[in-house]
């Protein structure tokens, strides 16, 4: 029996994962056909068009004369039902329609152990390229994890991977070259590569890819107390992903040094957050909002089929929690679903007081239900529902900058460490925090950088994103 596992926003760069959680989270079970005896791909993608037919949130944008024995590949043949309602992820645009590939099938295994422990394999690094002069860098690098062992860190520039230039693999096949060259994300998988870092050094090494924990909050800069300029403090909060559970007792730590040093102004940096957990994104918007307890958060909307699973939910007291004043949230291209939630939260007791600061966000404020078949490890991630805010406001399929008060450009500045007061983006948001004036984002100015290395970073992604890669944009 296939059933209503998760309630979740997630990630973009192709596609979004989520977190599941208790079934109380959402409700029902899907229905579907097929023989349920079975893992066919024939009995798979009639169990997978029963819940889509069922539950996806636009009804009416679904391609029910798609024919399964046209496809040989599950998604494949997902992709084609949901056709109709696919907007370019890439024009910004749009109205109540899905994005391409955030209606997908994963696996329960691999899903579940993200969100329980945070557990992957890879490098462990985050890749962005320059659009500019096509070089490859680290955007960040996670502490626990091959490539920051060999000496990885934010600021490093990949030079070769087993021989190959990095060069000439961006000039021939572009991002997904290098992607390519990379290999797997398995356990075992060596590379040659060559790097140099931030401080000069060029340095070959061997590096095997290897299980890892993935922590949501770095403990080098995930939290920070910083100063605004004239004498006041700031709470810095660098949000890794929303997808791994125990970034709720990590976000209630660092909130619980701003309450106690008396801090109200705050920096959400989810430049790289591609989402996950609903659950931790109403944890972070009850503890910024300590003065509107019992008010609405957030309104989760299904098809008007579904209406009896709709949902509101109140802010919650936190013990840890203040009462922000001003808020500065930090996102790029790759910051989508939770993280972009968490700001449309915000917006109506905030105000002005609310910016957005780097470039636009992904734009997607529609979120999956989990829809397990488990004799299968198949896990489907429908769009199944919107989530607005006290306002009823919830139509930033634009992206965040369409809608958030005030906005300020930033670039993504790698010669600086993330939580760096100095870096491009957060002292931009500093400056936005203590009252000085930016330049607000534009579709000329959203990548300017500033002190940066690059013109305009974009992640890379590979072609077929795995459960961490989805939420996790540019991670290997």
């Amino acid at each position: 029996m296939s059933s209503l596992a998760a309630l979740s926003l997630t990630a973009c760069g192709g596609g979004g994962g989520g977190g599941t959680t208790p079934a109380s989270d959402g409700g029902g079970t899907p229905t579907g056909g097929g023989n349920i005896g079975t893992c066919s791909y024939a009995s798979r993608a009639d169990w997978a068009r029963g819940v889509i037919q069922e539950w996806y949130l636009f009804p009416n944008g679904l391609n029910t004369a798609a024919n399964p024995a046209s496809y040989t590949n599950l998604q494949d043949y997902i992709d084609a039902l949901v056709r109709p309602s696919v907007t370019p992820a890439a024009g910004g645009t749009g109205g109540p329609l899905e994005k391409a590939g955030l209606t997908y099938i994963t696996s329960i295994k691999e899903e579940n152990a993200l969100i329980n422990s945070g557990s992957n394999a890879g490098i462990g690094i985050r890749l962005s390229y320059d659009t500019a002069t096509n070089r490859v860098f680290v955007a960040e690098a996670f502490e626990n994890a091959p490539g920051f062992v060999a000496g990885m860190d934010r600021g490093t520039q990949l030079i070769s991977i087993g021989g190959q230039s990095v060069a000439a693999l961006m000039s021939s096949g572009g991002a997904a070259a290098v992607s390519a060259a990379l290999g797997p994300s398995e356990p075992g998988v060596t590379r040659t590569i060559t790097f140099r870092t931030a401080d000069g050094r060029e340095l070959t090494r061997d590096i095997t890819k290897q299980d890892y924990a993935l922590d949501p909050v770095s403990d080098r800069y995930g939290i920070r107390i910083l100063s605004d300029g004239a004498g006041g403090q700031v709470g810095y909060v660098n949000l890794r992903t929303f997808i791994v559970a125990d970034a709720a007792n990590q976000l209630r730590a660092g909130f619980a040094q701003f309450k106690a040093a008396g801090i109200t102004r705050i920096i959400l940096d989810f430049r790289y957050n591609g989402g996950g957990l609903v659950s931790n994104a109403d944890l972070l918007t009850d503890l910024l909002l300590a003065a509107n307890v019992g008010q609405v958060s957030s309104q989760t909307v299904l098809r008007p089929s579904k209406a009896s699973e709709n949902q509101t939910t109140r802010i919650t007291a936190r013990s840890e929690a203040v009462a922000a004043t001003r808020v500065a949230v930090i996102g790029r291209e790759g910051t989508a679903s939770a993280s972009e939630l968490v700001a449309n939260n915000l917006i109506p007791y905030l105000g002005g007081g609310l910016a957005l600061v780097g470039e636009n966000t992904f734009g997607k404020p529609v979120g999956q239900f989990a829809f397990d078949r488990t004799a299968c490890d198949d896990r489907l991630r429908a769009i199944a529902f919107k989530t607005v805010n006290a306002a009823g406001n919830g139509e930033y399929y634009g992206g965040l900058a369409s809608v958030v008060p005030a906005t300020c450009a930033a670039g993504d500045d790698f010669t600086h460490q993330l939580g760096d007061p100095e870096e491009t983006s957060i002292a931009v948001a500093l400056d936005f925090l203590a009252g000085r004036s930016c330049t607000a984002i534009s579709q000329s100015s959203a990548g300017i950088s500033g002190q940066g290395v690059t013109a305009r970073a974009r992640p890379i992604q590979p072609a077929q994103p795995n459960v961490v890669q989805r939420e996790n944009p540019g991670l290997f």
